[in-house]
């Protein structure tokens, strides 16, 4: 097995976003192929709409925050957000960017996750779009900043906890997989 994984990633969002919901589907992707895993959130302000930052460790770790510039990827659910974490993200890492065609010339791998939301009709599901892009996005890293996890461990995950409710499943998947499809800019 791939016990010599270590892997570092940040998830960054607003409230509401569902920042910590992608960040435990990372950590049961990793319990499910038995690595060990630390996670840690940063909850900004409580309300809705606070910034939400979450640090993800696979592999064999004995800290569960992540210094700066030595994440291998970098989730941003909100533009605004990649400004204030991008700093975590080491030389050669990658991030996955919701970002609309207007703000994309920049930025590295950037996925209009909003407009994709919209497009399947579920405006609310721009984490798993974004996820989905970044199972994409890892794939073409160089092999040491591939994604511990690939698009069908998720869909495991995702088959495992809502596999009772099927129209929660359904929406979960498809958004997952209108990320992971999304065309490159």
């Amino acid at each position: 097995m791939a016990e010599s994984i270590k892997q570092q990633l940040v998830i960054s969002g607003l409230g509401g976003q569902g920042v910590l919901f992608v960040t435990r589907l990372l950590a049961e992707a990793a319990i499910e192929k038995q690595l060990p895993v630390f996670t840690s959130e940063t909850h900004g302000m409580a309300q809705r709409g606070g910034v939400v930052l979450s640090h993800l460790k696979v592999g064999d770790f004995t800290s569960p925050l992540i210094r700066p510039f030595q994440a291998d990827g970098l989730l941003v659910l909100k533009l605004e957000n990649m400004a204030r974490h991008g700093f975590f993200l080491k030389p050669d890492g990658w991030a996955a960017v919701n970002a609309n065609a207007d703000q994309q010339s920049k930025i590295g791998a950037p996925v209009d996750a909003d407009r994709l939301a919209q497009k399947i009709s579920n405006p609310k599901a721009v984490n798993l779009i974004v996820l989905g892009w970044a199972l994409k996005t890892a794939e073409r890293a160089s092999s040491g900043n591939r994604l511990f996890c690939s698009y069908e461990d998720i869909k495991s995950v995702l088959k495992n906890r809502f596999g009772s409710q099927k129209k929660m499943l359904r929406a979960s998947l498809k958004a997952l997989e209108a990320g992971y499809n999304a065309k490159e800019k």
